[in-house]
């Protein structure tokens, strides 16, 4: 990456680390407005004006608030999720694409949500347990959606086909056969409709595990840079990452929703509330929630930065080769416009991957200490 492009890619995270930081606090200071000043339990009562059933009430709350939501945030999410993509070259979407792709998402993202919202809201309305049972419950659903997204959802958004570079599939399935990894096949999308980012993930459980590779990544990229891609990938596998983030997700669900019902409970006279379920009260709880991810985000980045180095470290076992992968974090950085050396603080607070200068500096290292000594 050169200087200029350093430039732009600090200038860009700290425009994008700015308006997150402003868009939280405002949220956050118009949510207890909002219940403060008693505006959630009369939209509460507008809601039962039209109907004595409280799961429809809980409706037309929820698409009042959404409605309310989307106007409100409209000009940031235009400002600073469209215009600013397209001002530092990352954006391929046209304004009509743009909004297209955005109602898309909140579709697909209301439809799978409301199982869990009238779950939810029928669990703490009967039971005083409801946290468990909800979380029982999210586990379960949080398994259902990993097997049936690539298969049914992610084709929602994106076009995915079989990879036609025959030499190097045959390579990436050598490496998964060598890793004792079952893939149900290994699939490019067509990334480059929304972004000119490159990316690639591991997506499924079961027998909807498939590697997904940008087409971003696979035109710009060497096949070895793809290897080591793979190779990284293939390492949260080996090293356990995914039967480890279940867990954690188990447990952290278990105990963040436990303690949000305690404090809920608590809180809930202080905003002239009675009982949880409540419908006007239920903004006091994502309220509980939003501080409880803001104070537990170190801790989930710091663990999900460990996997990474611990899958960079596999892939250096794979490949034996520290100059293509730092050839490819590079290209990564240059082509995401990441910042390859964020301020401490704020890699610490939020960051899900390290840094790239810190993720090159631990390969070469970690390469160094294994291997060179042998040559």
């Amino acid at each position: 990456m050169d200087e200029n492009r350093k430039i732009q890619a600090k200038k860009y995270e700290k425009i994008k680390l700015i308006v997150k930081i402003s868009e939280s606090v405002v949220s956050f200071i118009l949510l207890i407005l909002f219940l403060w000043l008693g505006y959630s339990k009369s939209l509460e009562l507008f809601a039962f004006g039209f109907t004595s059933n409280p799961y429809i009430a809980l409706v037309i709350y929820g698409l009042v608030i959404g409605l309310v939501s989307s106007l409100i945030s409209f000009p940031i999410d235009y400002i600073f999720g469209f215009r600013l993509e397209h001002k530092f070259g990352l954006s391929n979407l046209t304004f009509g694409k743009w909004i297209a792709e955005k109602f898309k998402a909140a579709l697909v993202g209301s439809i799978i949500a409301a199982p869990i919202a009238f779950l939810f809201y029928w669990l703490i309305s009967s039971y005083e347990l409801w946290w468990l049972y909800l979380a029982c419950i999210v586990w379960v659903y949080s398994i259902l959606l990993a097997q049936i997204a690539p298969v049914l959802i992610f084709p929602l958004f994106y076009k995915f086909t079989p990879i036609d570079n025959e030499d190097l599939k045959a390579k990436l399935m050598a490496m998964c056969n060598n890793a004792g990894f079952k893939v149900s096949g290994i699939y490019k999308f067509n990334m480059s409709k929304t972004t000119k980012k490159a990316n690639a993930a591991f997506t499924g459980i079961g027998r909807t595990k498939r590697i997904i590779l940008g087409d971003t990544l696979l035109e710009t990229f060497t096949d070895k840079e793809i290897e080591t891609v793979f190779a990284h990938e293939l390492g949260h596998y080996k090293r356990g990452h995914i039967a480890k983030n279940i867990l954690i997700s188990i447990f952290g669900t278990l105990v963040g929703l436990f303690l949000m019902s305690q404090i809920y409970v608590k809180l809930l006279p202080l905003f002239g509330f009675t009982h949880p379920w409540e419908i006007g009260a239920l903004p006091l709880l994502a309220l509980i929630a939003a501080v409880y991810s803001f104070f537990t985000s170190p801790l989930s980045a710091g663990i999900s930065r460990k996997f990474e180095f611990e899958a960079d470290r596999y892939a250096i076992d794979t490949t034996r080769d520290p100059d293509a992968l730092e050839s490819t974090m590079k290209k990564l950085a240059d082509q995401n416009l990441a910042n390859d050396e964020p301020n401490k603080l704020v890699e610490f607070w939020t960051y899900s991957h390290p840094s790239i200068k810190r993720r090159i500096e631990a390969a070469r290292n970690y390469f160094r200490k294994k291997y060179e000594p042998a040559v």
